[in-house]
């Protein structure tokens, strides 16, 4: 039986994977968590030590800012290239992997690792592209991470697409393969981060992973369920800006090249694991907002004043909750523009940062939000989570969610590089 991909936009991929390591210490969670957390990156280091690990193949978001910056872009070039000539790590051609991850609240979530054609990918407003991003991009934040990638001969993927599979076609199959596939790994990840299990997909499962996929993502699908001529085929579920760097970086490559080469480009694709929307483990967690370097008190007076009628306590309109070192307590904004919480917040705070200073950073966890909220000068907004049945029909009818809307998981559960494929 033979795989047939073709018009996909999700398809099989190089992938490499680490000779003769230990898995536990190579495989380090996504770059853009515990940003304001430095002892965590601290702990990560000294329990890697001197042994292989992406931790040296990437920068974590909190050194984008740093004084050595353009140095640590070269040394993690340099590592690359490094890990590369001393044959460090394994290809499986033509590939996919299935995996299964144990997380916090005791589910297991249900991934498959492959490339996605970022020619089928737009992050623009307004976009109609079969793969779309969830959330706005910040523009700004493109620039640093493409120095991180322009350069590179590796990526290492946390960005998670979305497929919109309610009959659990597509993991369901998978789940029942486990025992005719190759397993590749099962450690626990450290720093909390659960068990991982990954198993590659063979002949049979490639051809049948194929079939399905093209009736999951088939235009015709989607708008009998959703209605309209509209269609997303694979919305992006974490990891927006990453693959915005990615569609960032092979348009560079592009304007080099005729459009009959384009094909041949191998940054024209990204590695990215897939899931399903519906994933019973899928948990849509609220991202908060932590202003660093502020006045509480006048940061709310602003907050008040910049909305009609927005008063502080609860009433009828979006209720935005903070909490500072002084107490806690909400702002409410009566007949809001923007759908959700976070579209009503986010353009008071670029304003107030813009003109009055601060800092803004995006933080996983209630808990870790109030932590630093306690401290004076700093403010946390708490966000509500998002219904992820409301997803796609937002991004649908109204275009990407203001960032940082959601996010999938805590912290510790975000995607951990593990993989790895050749983008030059």
């Amino acid at each position: 039986m033979t795989a047939d991909f073709s018009g996909l936009v999700f398809t099989p991929a190089d992938i490499l994977l680490p000779r003769e390591c230990d898995y536990q210490k190579w495989a380090v969670v996504a770059c853009d968590q515990y940003t304001s957390q430095p002892e965590y990156w601290q702990r990560v280091s000294d329990f890697v030590g001197g042994a292989p690990s992406t931790l040296r193949l990437i920068l974590p978001e909190s050194c984008l800012d740093g004084p050595s910056v353009e140095t640590d872009i070269v040394e993690v070039n340099n590592t690359m290239t490094h890990y590369l000539r001393e044959d460090r790590f394994r290809t499986l051609e033509g590939a996919m992997v299935y995996v299964e991850r144990g997380l916090s609240n005791g589910r297991t979530r249900r991934g498959l690792i492959g490339k996605v054609d970022l020619e089928a990918y737009d992050y623009e407003p307004g976009s109609s592209a079969p793969v779309r991003a969830t959330e706005g991009v910040v523009l700004s934040r493109i620039p640093p991470r493409v120095a991180v990638r322009k350069n590179a001969p590796l990526e290492l993927p946390h960005a998670m697409l979305l497929m919109d599979d309610p009959e659990d076609r597509l993991m369901g199959f998978l789940a029942g393969r486990t025992g005719e596939m190759e397993l590749l790994y099962d450690f626990d990840l450290m720093e909390g981060g659960g068990r991982i299990r990954g198993w590659r997909l063979g002949e049979a499962e490639l051809a049948e992973t194929a079939r399905l996929l093209r009736a999951i993502t088939a235009p015709e699908t989607f708008r009998a369920r959703y209605g309209g001529e509209d269609d997303i085929a694979l919305a992006v579920g974490d990891g927006n800006h990453s693959l915005a760097t990615a569609k960032e970086c092979y348009e560079r490559q592009k304007r080099h090249l005729p459009p009959e080469q384009w094909d041949h480009i191998l940054s024209r694709y990204a590695l990215v694991e897939l899931t399903s929307l519906q994933d019973e483990s899928l948990e849509f967690e609220p991202v908060h907002r932590v202003l660093f370097g502020v006045e509480p008190s006048e940061v709310l007076a602003a907050l008040a004043r910049y909305y009609p009628g927005a008063h502080y306590g609860e009433g009828e309109g979006h209720v935005l909750r903070y909490v500072h070192a002084g107490g806690e307590g909400c702002v409410t904004v009566p007949h809001p523009a923007s759908e959700l919480e976070a579209g009503t917040l986010q353009p008071f705070l670029d304003d107030y940062v813009q003109h009055a200073g601060g800092r803004i950073d995006y933080i996983h966890g209630t808990e870790v939000a109030r932590r630093l909220a306690a401290r004076p000068g700093d403010l946390a907004f708490l966000m509500p989570a998002l219904d992820k049945t409301r997803l796609l029909p937002a991004v649908l009818h109204d275009g990407a969610l203001p960032r940082k809307t959601f996010s999938m998981g805590e912290a510790q559960d975000k995607r951990f590089y593990l993989e790895a494929r050749k983008i030059r």
